[in-house]
C-alpha cells in the first residue's frame, strides 16, 4: 500500500513539475524533438543538446516555454524549479518577471490609446502630460518629441534601464520625481541626450513618460488601465503590472530570481514604480496570446484590442532600421520577424514570432543567464521548419596537450576590445564583452567559442612564443588580437578596461585590477564607474586610505546627485558579500563613508 502511495505521489509530483496538458502523439513528439536538439550556430562533433542537460550547465533553476503554429499555441511546458530551496516545480502557470517585454504591452496601450483619437501619436508628448511636463533644453535642438518616438526609443532620451528597485525599507518616488532624478529616485533624470528622430537610443526613461502620459490621459492607476484595457481584451488571463511585492501568501506562485551562480537574487520583489518599462508578471502562454493577437490584427483578421492599422505600427520599423513602435522586427532570408526580449536581474526572457504564418515561441527563465533561450529557439525553428533558418554547422573538436595548453592564457586586445584566456580545471575559458565561454578547439591552435561567430587561431613568433590570434568572419580575416604584454601601454576603448577591471574584481585578482583600473582612468579621467572600481580594488587589496580617498573622489563628482552615487557604492558592497569577500572591512568601509 505504502509503496502504491509513493507511485501515485511521484507520478503527481512529475505531472505538477512539467505543467503539462496531455498532448496528441504527435504533439508529444514534436516535444521530445524540440527537448533533444537544441544548439547555437554550430554543433559540436554531430550531437545537439538536450534541455534539461543545458539547464544544468547554465545553472538556470527553472524555464517555461510556449510555442505558436498556426496562429495557435500547440503546447507549453514547465522545467525545474520556480524555488530551489522550498522545491517548487515551475508549471505553466508559474508567474516569471518578462522585464522590458513589458514595454510591448505599454506600446500596445498607448496605440490603443492613439486608436481611439485620445493622443495623437506624432504631437508633441507636453500636449498630453498634465502632471509633469518634459522640460526641452538646447540638446533637442528645437524639435518636439512624440508618443510614436517614446515607443521606438527615437526620443534621444536618456536612462537605459536598469532600474534597481526599491527594497522595504526605502521611500518610493513618485513618477514625476524619478523623471526628474530627484530623492527619493534612485536614477538620474531622464533628459534629451540629442535631438528627437535623429538616430535610436534605447531609453526605459522614455517608456515611464510615456506610462505618465497613459495615467494623465485615463485618470486611473497605471496597472488597472493595462489590466482592464489591454491584458484582459487579449486573453492573457494570468497576468498584470504591479509596483508592489505580493502577499506572502501568494508567493508559491512565482518564480523566484537567480544569478548565474545560482544565488537567489534579493530584489525580485523590490517595489518598482516604473511599471511600463519593466513591471508585467505573465506566463509565455499569455504572452504568446498576445503575439498570436498582434499578427492576426496585422492581417486583419482579428481586432481585439488593436485595429490592423495600429498593428501594423508594432511590426513596422519606424525611423530606425529595427525598432518599431514596441518591439524590434528582423530579417531570416526575407522572412520578417519580430520581437523583444528581456533582462531583469535574475530573469531572462523572449517572444519571437513570424509576421507572417503564425509561427512563434515566448521563453522565460529565472536566471541572469538566458543562452539557453537561443538554443531553443533554434530548435523550435528547426523542428517545426520555420523559414528563414539556417541548419547548424557540425564542428569536430580535438583535445589539445597540457604542454600546449599552458601558452594560452594571457590578456588579450583587438579592435580595441580586451579578451582574457584563462586556464580553469575543465579546459580554457575566454573572456570578452563580459563573458566568460569555453574554448573548443578544431586543432592545436583553432579554436571557436559558442557564444562568439569569429573562427579564431593562436599565432606564434619564431621562438614559439604567443604573440596573439588571428580572428576571421565568415570566411573573411579581421584584424588580429596581439597579446599585451605591458598594462601602461595600452589603448583600448572607453569602457572596455573598466570592464576588464571589474571582472577581475569578480575573480578576486585585485592587484592586477588595479593596474588595468589605473590605466582606465588616466586615459578616460571621467569614467566614474573607473573610481568607484578602482576604490574596490584598494580595498580588498588592503590599501585602505587609497580606498576612501576614491571613493570621496567618486562621491563629490556629482554632489547633487549624492544619494545616488552612495547607492551605486552600496549595491557593489552588496554584491562583494554575496562573493563572500571581507564582511569586516565593508562593514568598515560603510560606516567611514557614512552609506
Amino acid at each position: 500500500m505504502k509503496k502504491t502511495l509513493l507511485l501515485i505521489s511521484f507520478c503527481f509530483s512529475l505531472s505538477y513539475v512539467w505543467g503539462q496538458a496531455p498532448y496528441s502523439i504527435e504533439i508529444q513528439n514534436q516535444i521530445k524533438k524540440v527537448e533533444n536538439n537544441l544548439f547555437g550556430r554550430i554543433i559540436l562533433n554531430g550531437k545537439a543538446d538536450n534541455i534539461h542537460d543545458r539547464m544544468a550547465f547554465f545553472r538556470v533553476k527553472g524555464l517555461s516555454i510556449a510555442v505558436v503554429s498556426n496562429y495557435k499555441v500547440v503546447w507549453t511546458k514547465g522545467y525545474g524549479w520556480a524555488d530551489d530551496v522550498k522545491k517548487l516545480p515551475v508549471t505553466t502557470a508559474t508567474l516569471f518577471k518578462p522585464g522590458s517585454i513589458s514595454k510591448s504591452l505599454n506600446a500596445a496601450a498607448v496605440l490603443k490609446l492613439a486608436q481611439g483619437n485620445r493622443l495623437d501619436l506624432y504631437k508633441d508628448i507636453n500636449d498630453y502630460l498634465k502632471s509633469w511636463k518634459f522640460p526641452y533644453d538646447s540638446f533637442s535642438k528645437g524639435k518636439i518629441i512624440t508618443a510614436a518616438h517614446l515607443l521606438s526609443h527615437m526620443g534621444g532620451l536618456s536612462v537605459y534601464g536598469g532600474f534597481p528597485g526599491y527594497d522595504a525599507k526605502s521611500r518610493i518616488p513618485t513618477i514625476p520625481q524619478i523623471l526628474d532624478g530627484v530623492p527619493p529616485a534612485n536614477t538620474p533624470a531622464v533628459r534629451s541626450l540629442f535631438e528627437p528622430g535623429l538616430q535610436f537610443q534605447y531609453s526605459g526613461g522614455g517608456t515611464i513618460v510615456s506610462q505618465l502620459i497613459i495615467t494623465d490621459l485615463t485618470k486611473q492607476p497605471y496597472e488597472q488601465f493595462m489590466l482592464d484595457s489591454v491584458l484582459k481584451p487579449f486573453g492573457m488571463k494570468n497576468s498584470f503590472y504591479s509596483a508592489a511585492a505580493p502577499a506572502q501568501n501568494q508567493l508559491n506562485k512565482y518564480a523566484m530570481g537567480y544569478t548565474r551562480d545560482g544565488a537567489k537574487v534579493a530584489s525580485t520583489f523590490n517595489t518598482y514604480p516604473e511599471q511600463a518599462p519593466l513591471g508585467l508578471w505573465t506566463t509565455p502562454e499569455d504572452l504568446a496570446k498576445f503575439m498570436i493577437e498582434i499578427q492576426l490584427a496585422y492581417h486583419g483578421k482579428s481586432s481585439k484590442v488593436l485595429n490592423q492599422q495600429m498593428a501594423g505600427l508594432q511590426l513596422t520599423p519606424y525611423i530606425d532600421h529595427s525598432a518599431t513602435m514596441g518591439a524590434f522586427i528582423g530579417e531570416r532570408k526575407g522572412e520578417k520577424y519580430f520581437f523583444h526580449d528581456a533582462g531583469n536581474e535574475g530573469y531572462r526572457g523572449l517572444y519571437y514570432g513570424s509576421v507572417d504564418g503564425g509561427s512563434g515561441i515566448v521563453v522565460f527563465v529565472n536566471s541572469d543567464e538566458g543562452t539557453i533561450i537561443l538554443e531553443l529557439l533554434n530548435s523550435v525553428a528547426s523542428v517545426y521548419n520555420w523559414k528563414g533558418f539556417d541548419q547548424p554547422k557540425n564542428i569536430n573538436t580535438v583535445t589539445i596537450p597540457d604542454a600546449i595548453a599552458q601558452k594560452y592564457p594571457g590578456v588579450y586586445l583587438y579592435d580595441g576590445k580586451i579578451a582574457e584566456v584563462t586556464k580553469e580545471k575543465d579546459g580554457l575559458l575566454y573572456w570578452a564583452d563580459g563573458q566568460n565561454c569555453r574554448m573548443y578547439f578544431t586543432s592545436h591552435s583553432d579554436f571557436i567559442n559558442l557564444e562568439f561567430q569569429t573562427e579564431k587561431s593562436f599565432l606564434m613568433d619564431g621562438s614559439g612564443n604567443v604573440t596573439g590570434y588571428a580572428r576571421k568572419l565568415n570566411g573573411e580575416l579581421r584584424v588580429p588580437a596581439t597579446k599585451i604584454t605591458r598594462v601602461d601601454t595600452i589603448k583600448a576603448n572607453e569602457g572596455e578596461l573598466t570592464a576588464f577591471g571589474w571582472h577581475l574584481l569578480e575573480t578576486k585578482r585585485f592587484g592586477q585590477a588595479i593596474q588595468y583600473l589605473s590605466r582606465a582612468r588616466m586615459l578616460y579621467p571621467n569614467d566614474l564607474v573607473a573610481i568607484s572600481s578602482l576604490a574596490h580594488g584598494f580595498l580588498f587589496n588592503n590599501e585602505y586610505e587609497k580606498a576612501i580617498a576614491l571613493y570621496q573622489e567618486f562621491l563629490a563628482k556629482k554632489p547633487n546627485e549624492q544619494v545616488s552615487q552612495k547607492t551605486l557604492i552600496k549595491n557593489n558592497f552588496d554584491y562583494f558579500l554575496k562573493a563572500g569577500l571581507s564582511k569586516t572591512v565593508i562593514a568598515k568601509v560603510t560606516k567611514d563613508l557614512q552609506l
